[in-house]
This record gives C-alpha cells, sequence and structure tokens, in this order.
C-alpha cells in the first residue's frame, strides 16, 4: 500500500500555491518589456556563467510506521511496523547565488525587482483584445499584473 509521505504532500501544496502567487519582474521606468527580457536574459546568462548548475543528491531520511493493534470478537493482533523509503532528490546548491548574481546584474542596469500579482484570465483576454501595444514601460500603476509566456519572459499588463 502506497502512503504519500508528509514531505511529498507539503511539497505538492507548496508547488500548486507558487502558481497562485505574485509573480517577480524586473521593471526600469525608461525601457520596454522586449528590451527588459533582453536583459533579464543577458544577465541569466552571465550568471549562469559564473555559477554553473551544481546538483548534488540528496536523500530523505526513512519514515517508520508503527504496527498497530487490532481487535475482533474480543481476539488482538498487533501489526509490525514498517519502515518507508524517504526518497531522493536534486538540489542546485549554485541556484541561490546564481539568482543573486542576475539580481546585481539587473540592478546595474537600472532595474527594480517587484512582485507583482499574476494576470487573471479575463484580464489577459480582455487586453488581448485591446488595440495597441501594451509592451511600453510606461508609468507602473498599482493595479497592473504581470503573466509569464511559455518561453519563460514575464509581462507586466497595465489594468483595463
Amino acid at each position: 500500500m502506497f502512503r504519500p509521505s508528509v514531505t511529498s504532500v507539503i511539497s505538492i501544496a507548496l508547488l500548486g500555491l507558487a502558481a497562485c502567487g505574485p509573480l517577480p519582474v524586473y521593471y526600469d521606468k525608461g525601457k520596454d518589456q522586449t528590451r527588459t527580457n533582453s536583459d533579464t536574459l543577458t544577465c541569466k546568462v552571465a550568471a549562469l556563467k559564473q555559477a554553473p548548475v551544481a546538483n548534488q543528491i540528496r536523500h530523505r531520511p526513512p519514515v517508520y510506521y508503527p504496527g498497530r493493534q487490532h481487535c475482533n470478537n474480543g481476539h488482538c493482533w498487533t501489526t509490525p511496523g514498517y519502515w518507508v523509503d524517504g526518497g531522493t532528490y536534486t538540489v542546485d546548491v549554485n541556484q541561490g547565488l546564481r539568482s543573486q548574481l542576475e539580481q546585481r546584474c539587473m540592478a546595474q542596469k537600472g532595474y527594480r525587482r517587484l512582485e507583482l500579482p499574476r494576470c487573471s484570465k479575463e484580464q489577459i483576454a480582455a487586453l488581448q483584445s485591446l488595440p495597441g501595444s501594451t509592451r511600453r514601460g510606461a508609468c507602473l500603476s498599482e493595479n497592473a499584473c504581470a503573466v509569464q509566456q511559455s518561453n519563460g519572459n514575464t509581462v507586466i499588463l497595465p489594468p483595463l
């Protein structure tokens, strides 16, 4: 019988919540979204060269489930306890350093790192139906939202 560990259940829940949380974006009032995406890619590549991926395999400790006592018509017995493998996972030990290098590079180019709420499907659909470009880096309003495209670029959309 499969019993998910508490760690795996919490990990799945956090992954689900991460998709709902705010999106980190870089913003500079004078730069359009195309330039921002280009600068972000340049900084990511530079950070990757300075702090390359360094994966390490880690092991979670095994989990012990103690035996249980069962009774039926006055007859009781105990099932034995058992161990479940904690599993293995991979950690990129340079990920934090690479993120700091990317943020420093973007700051040197004049960008601020912000966290904006994710755009709803309705906001995206409404803005796609409007004529004109929404890619300008004009004033950032307090109701702006962000959407991450399938290519990894993040786009800031103005409020409706």
